[in-house]
């Protein structure tokens, strides 16, 4: 974790020293640079000394302007270095609340710092748009490179994609040109991924669209979903409750957990309580129905091909089975002892 040797705050002092008092106050405002951490909006400064917005936009430019040229800005050259130095250490490009948020908790030493990164020259402010969050780097090209690689990383997605976290940054990887190898480490990229709107990752660490079901999940059933998928076959809809309650941290009742499983098409019924993705390839239906698709699809079988077959798509016994398939309304038995529907025409035992 990084850490910060200077002191934010007299740097800060030290760098708003050069300034007649108004000028001061304003920038101490807007910046949350004094004991409120609330930073002012133009509207509620202009209303405070009883001018324009426009009037205090221009008094903080005229601030900035003037701290940068003043023998009090060159004396913060250490200042300024460190911080480039630790946002090259994060990745030359970062989400500027995870950037504040690594060198200080406090809120009021946050200020100070995002207050020396607007002063400083050599460092970029991206302003969050409908891709991007609020990002801060001190190399253009490297910027863009890392932004036009998470567009095709983001449109090479479906909502139905959810990678895993090695999966993702290999695939991140993959449309990265002309990075260098030092910033090519898992944990750079990670903070390069969450630089983006567009892509995110679920409670259970899973990345994938961040608008799609997968990844906002937003009720019991998207819940359920995720995690029948980790778990990766038929699964007990009382223990999906407990999952859950237990990766969600949500309250999740056996009964309702039951309910929505059997209202939302995703899922299928594959034993006593037992749920499967439709995804899988299980078919929906009770075991009558899936011996029926099965002999439709494979045509005329034996009683242990039929078993065979209906085990692939149902947790039941062999013997659920054969009553299901004595039951002379669908089914019948040729003089070779393989089963058809009812409405075939075959030649009787």
């Amino acid at each position: 974790m990084p850490t910060i040797q200077f002191k934010p705050k007299q740097a800060t002092k030290r760098l708003l020293s050069v300034l007649p008092e108004r000028a001061k106050e304003v920038l101490i405002n807007r910046y949350g640079l004094g004991k409120k951490v609330e930073k002012m909006t133009l509207d509620s400064i202009g209303k405070l000394y009883g001018i324009t917005r426009e009037r205090v936009r221009q008094i903080e430019n005229y601030a900035l302007a003037n701290i940068r040229k003043s023998d009090a800005y060159k004396t913060e050259k250490n200042t300024f270095a460190e911080i480039e130095d630790l946002l090259h250490s994060l990745g030359g490009i970062v989400v500027e609340d995870d950037f504040l948020g690594h060198l200080a908790k406090d809120k009021s030493l946050q200020n100070h710092i995002h207050f020396i990164l607007v002063i400083g020259d050599i460092f970029k402010k991206r302003k969050e748009d409908n891709e991007f969050k609020h990002r801060w780097h001190v190399n253009e090209d490297l910027a863009k490179n890392v932004e036009s690689s998470l567009r095709k990383l983001y449109t090479g997605l479906s909502d139905q994609d959810l990678l895993l976290e090695s999966e993702i940054v290999n695939k991140f990887l993959e449309h990265l040109e002309d990075v260098s190898e030092k910033y090519k480490n898992q944990e750079i990229v990670k903070r390069w991924l969450s630089i983006s709107k567009m892509v995110g990752k679920n409670a259970m660490g899973e990345w994938g669209v961040a608008s799609s079901s997968n990844v906002k999940t937003k009720g019991m059933r998207d819940y359920a979903f995720l995690v029948i998928r980790k778990h990766g076959s038929p699964i007990h809809f009382k223990e999906v409750a407990q999952q859950i309650t237990q990766i969600f941290k949500k309250k999740a009742h056996v009964a309702t957990t039951h309910n929505e499983l059997i209202k939302d098409k995703r899922f299928v019924l594959v034993g006593r309580g037992l749920y499967a993705l439709r995804e899988w390839g299980y078919m929906a239906g009770v075991v009558k129905d899936v011996i029926k698709s099965i002999i439709e699809k494979y045509g005329p079988l034996t009683k242990d091909e039929i078993i065979e077959k209906v085990l692939k798509e149902r947790y039941v016994k062999d013997n659920t089975i054969m009553v299901n398939l004595q039951n002379q309304k669908y089914f019948k038995k040729d003089k070779d002892n393989k089963y058809h529907l009812l409405d075939s025409k075959v030649e009787m035992v």
